[in-house]
Parts: structure tokens; C-alpha cells; sequence
């Protein structure tokens, strides 16, 4: 596993250093939005409902709308002015009877590892609650969100659980429930004797998320027999990130490269209007001698000129280089001379 925050626990005068681990995971199979007619992937671009152009994750601010339709925009300055609990360290605010805080307020969970060279004062919090039977109220900052949490031990380990707030959780109130009679003795009687017979220690390890693994079994089915159901890997475009980073990333690029066809073109008019003689490929391949004379490049313009059986292969290659220099004439127009140059010769 792998430390999502450091910090420490602080109650009196005692300073426990810890490191914090995320201590549940989800083992459901994740899936993919695709096109049902080839199978390629969907992605999504994050565009302004405003100006309809792509905006970058960095450039996207929060903003909340209120019932009148009001819309407030807020920066992360503003959220950094807003008061939160120290962002390293875990203030106690009081220990409590472990059975008092009702299972619906629990949230997520995460482990605590000591997180220094001796774990004393890590072992004697740990300890001390399990003695007392108590349960630690906290305050947990998070993602810049500050939490009240319950510090507890699980299995030796100090844990901390994240704890909704009152507002958060909505009251069990339904109509149906109200004037109906209480069941009878015998009714009551006949339900315990039903629930002793069902009763057991608790064990999750022999429960099993039947739908999950038979899922797995299509799953895999599918991959070994083929069909038209798979597409395999050399079809699929690599994917290393989240699907609306990608679309961000190829339209920068996109953007690149229409920038660099503008520049390009205009290189390119530019080097119409200049002088033609003047050799722009830079290319090492295709560089003229180091040493040219003006007498050279003269004899390489009318070595077409000559209509002998010696030179009629040059001049045909030339005619067609010439033709090709039209659509490229920054670089295939000093190719076409430098290969005439050297039929010439």
C-alpha cells in the first residue's frame, strides 16, 4: 500500500507521528463507454457551454448556482481562506463510548502506521483504547476538507473512519409504518425460535460476491473463444490516463500541428518570393558540396538544356523534379539542382 498523508495525532501533550493508508478498495469490474459498431473507445472533451472551445483541468475553476439561478465562481485562493483543521496533524476532541456512535455515520475508512523510529506513544494510544473501550472524535483534513472522524483500533491497528455529519444523514420518516399493530406473542415467539436457528458468529470470509466472479467467468469465456465480441489489444489505442486527459492532450497536439502547417506554409511563401537559387534543405542527406561555385550552379541549370542520348534520362528526371518543386519548393528545388548538378558532371 501506499501513504496518501502524513501527519500526527495529537491528544494533551502526546504527539503520535503517523502515516495515513486508504483501508478498503472496490473489487467490482470496471468497464468502459464504447462504440457498439467497432468497439473504440468514447472520450470526453470538457468544453465551454460559453465560447465552445476545450478548456485544460487547470484552467476550470469551482463555481456553485444558487435556487435563483445566481452563479458564484470561487478559486482555490478562496477556498484556502475558508477556516480547516491543521492540514498535518489529527487534534483529539474527546473520547467517547465506543456503542454510542450509531453504524450510518461511519464513512470511509483509513489506516494509521506509525511513522516514526520508536513506536511508543503509538502503542500506548492504541492500548488505551482498547482498555477503556473508547472511541477517539477527531478532526481529519483531507483534500482540503476537514472531517470529524472516529479514531478506533481494528486488529491491533489504529484506524481512522471518516463520520458524516447530522444534516447529512436524512430521517427514516414513512407513512405506511404509522397505526399498524404490534405483533402477537405467539408471532414473536415463532420469529426468535426462526432466528436461533439461523444465528452464527460472524465470519465475511464466507460470504462471496457471487455475481462479480461469474461475471469474471464471462469475462474470461469471451477472451478465450473469441469472436466478434473481442477486440484485441494491437486494436485498442494505448490508453494512459483518464479518458478527458487524452482528449485534452490530443488537442493541444492537434493545435500544434495546425500551428506548425501554418508556419510551414508561410516558410514556404516566403522562399517563392526570395531567390530560388538559394539552397534551404537542411537536410545532411541531401546538403550540396560545401564548396559550390557560382560556374557549378549555372552548369546545373542548363545541364536540362542539352538534349543529347548521354543526358536525356537527367533531364527527364529533372523536368519531374521540377514539377514535384511546385508543391515543395523550400526543399525540392534544391534536391532537383543538386541531382542535376551531379548528372552534369
Amino acid at each position: 500500500m501506499r501513504s496518501i498523508w502524513k501527519g500526527a495525532i495529537a491528544f494533551g501533550l502526546v504527539n503520535v507521528p503517523v502515516k495515513v493508508y486508504t483501508a478498503t478498495e472496490d473489487h467490482d469490474i470496471k468497464f468502459h463507454q464504447v462504440h457498439g459498431k467497432d468497439g473504440g473507445r468514447i472520450k470526453y472533451d470538457r468544453k465551454c457551454s460559453v465560447c465552445g472551445e476545450s478548456v485544460q483541468y487547470a484552467d476550470i475553476d469551482k463555481a456553485y448556482e444558487s435556487p435563483d439561478g445566481d452563479r458564484v465562481i470561487l478559486t482555490d485562493e478562496d477556498f484556502s481562506s475558508l477556516p480547516a483543521a491543521e492540514k498535518h496533524e489529527i487534534p483529539v476532541l474527546e473520547f467517547v463510548p465506543t456503542e454510542q456512535i450509531d453504524p450510518i455515520l461511519y464513512d470511509k475508512s483509513y489506516y494509521l502506521e506509525p511513522d516514526s523510529t520508536s513506536p511508543k506513544a503509538y502503542v500506548l494510544l492504541r492500548d488505551t483504547l482498547t482498555e477503556t473501550d473508547r472511541t477517539a472524535l477527531v478532526h481529519f483534513t483531507l483534500r482540503q476538507k476537514t472531517r470529524l472522524a472516529a479514531l478506533r483500533v481494528h486488529e491491533d491497528v489504529l484506524m481512522i473512519q471518516t463520520l458524516l455529519w447530522p444534516d447529512e444523514v436524512r430521517a427514516a420518516e414513512f407513512g405506511s409504518l404509522d397505526g399498524v399493530s404490534a405483533p402477537r406473542p405467539q408471532e414473536l415467539k415463532m420469529a426468535g425460535a426462526l432466528v436461533e436457528s439461523m444465528s452464527g458468529d460472524f465470519d465475511p470470509s464466507e460470504y462471496t460476491d457471487d455475481y462479480q466472479i461469474e461475471l469474471r467467468k464471462v469475462l474470461d469465456e469471451a477472451i478465450e473463444n473469441g469472436g466478434e465480441k473481442v477486440v484485441h489489444a494491437e486494436r485498442e489505442d494505448e490508453d494512459t490516463g483518464e479518458d478527458a486527459e487524452v482528449v485534452d492532450l490530443v488537442a493541444a497536439l492537434q493545435r500544434s500541428v495546425e500551428a506548425a502547417g501554418r508556419s510551414g506554409r508561410g516558410r514556404a511563401s516566403d522562399s517563392r518570393d526570395g531567390d530560388s537559387e538559394k539552397d534551404t534543405d537542411t537536410t545532411p542527406a541531401r546538403k550540396a558540396p560545401a564548396k559550390k561555385t557560382p560556374t557549378k550552379k549555372t552548369a546545373a541549370k542548363k545541364a536540362p538544356a542539352k538534349k543529347t542520348a548521354a543526358t536525356k534520362t537527367a533531364a527527364k528526371k529533372t523536368a519531374a523534379n521540377k514539377t514535384a518543386a511546385k508543391k515543395a519548393p523550400a526543399k525540392k528545388s534544391s534536391g532537383a539542382a543538386d541531382h542535376s548538378e551531379r548528372k552534369g558532371a
